[in-house]
Order: C-alpha cells, then sequence, then structure tokens
C-alpha cells in the first residue's frame, strides 16, 4: 500500500523498524482501556505483528497505518478494523502518543482515512466506539460529522469503575467521496 499523504502528516503501513515504537505504545498501561489489552506484549509478539502486517485488509480484516510527522516520526496509530465487505463498513480507531496530541494529527489522519476507505475501500459507513468520557476523540469524530446512534451502558470496565462506550457512525451520502 502506498503512503498517505496529508498536509503536515502521512500514513503509512508498519515497517520493521517501528518495533520500538510499537513496543512502547502498546504496552503503554494507559492505552490499554481503548485497546482491550490486559498483558504487555513481548518485542517477539510484536515483530510476529509487524512481519503479518502486510496483509490484505480483505484477508485480515484489519489495517493499521503508522500516522507520521513531517520529519517521518511515528506520533501515532490510526487502526481499520473489523472491516466488511459485504456490507461494506469498517471501524476506525486512533491512538496519538500523549506529546504529540493538540497537534492536529488525529485530525489529519482521520481526514486521510475517511477518503481511503469510501474511496478505495468502497464502504458505505465507518464506526467509532468511544469512551463517555473521551472528550476529545468526541469532538474530533464530531467535527467529521460522525452521528452519535447509541451507547453501550458500563461497556467499558477500567480503574475500577465501569463507563458507557458510545458508537460514533458515518454514513455517506451519494455524490460523496
Amino acid at each position: 500500500m502506498a503512503t498517505l499523504h496529508g498536509k503536515n502528516s502521512n500514513l503509512r503501513a508498519l515497517e520493521p523498524e517501528d518495533l520500538d515504537f510499537l513496543f512502547s505504545a502498546e504496552n503503554d498501561e494507559s492505552f490499554w482501556e481503548i485497546s482491550g489489552t490486559q498483558t504487555p506484549y513481548s518485542k517477539y509478539i510484536l515483530q510476529k505483528y509487524i512481519e503479518n502486517a502486510h496483509q490484505d485488509i480483505y484477508e485480515a480484516k484489519q489495517y493499521r497505518f503508522v500516522i507520521c510527522n513531517a520529519q517521518n516520526i511515528p506520533v501515532g496509530m490510526i487502526d481499520l478494523f473489523d472491516f466488511n465487505p459485504q456490507h461494506k463498513r469498517v471501524g476506525v480507531g486512533i491512538l496519538i502518543l500523549p506529546e504529540y496530541q493538540g497537534q492536529n494529527f488525529a485530525s489529519e489522519a482521520l481526514d486521510m482515512v475517511i477518503d481511503y476507505a469510501f474511496t478505495y475501500l468502497n464502504v458505505h459507513q465507518i464506526f467509532a466506539n468511544i469512551t463517555a468520557d473521551n472528550i476529545k476523540s468526541i469532538a474530533l469524530f464530531e467535527k467529521f460529522n460522525f452521528k452519535k446512534i447509541g451507547i453501550k451502558k458500563e461497556w467499558i470496565y477500567a480503574n475500577s469503575q465501569y463507563k458507557d462506550e458510545i458508537l460514533y457512525q458515518l454514513i455517506k451520502t451519494p455524490n460523496e467521496y
């Protein structure tokens, strides 16, 4: 897959040199709530993941892009998941490292992925699952016209408490993309 280029960032495939970046991000416990992770990943497991990251989205049903700044330094990841070509839908999730948050990387990455999914994957809709307390993500997705279509009550259990998760959808309208 070719790199997707934005104004101040780009999205690219995982590369072997991303091992340390991936190890650091995947083992940051502050992200485990959104990823469903409960135990640390070894470098060996992540290396195998990178080796298999070339799988076609039609086969793997998911794809991870690395979000890089203008200097090609990884600043986060944006994942497409639960790809269903029959029903023409795909989920999206974004993770930006804390030191790069608030610098427009998430917005630019989401814009590129929306275009990619509607244009190249020919999906009819994109969905996102966001915890109700994640105000920044809610604002980001609503900025791109994702609509809140439901709340999964007490869906996420983290830090000894339950959190609601909001389901957002962006449905392609005729003449878009």
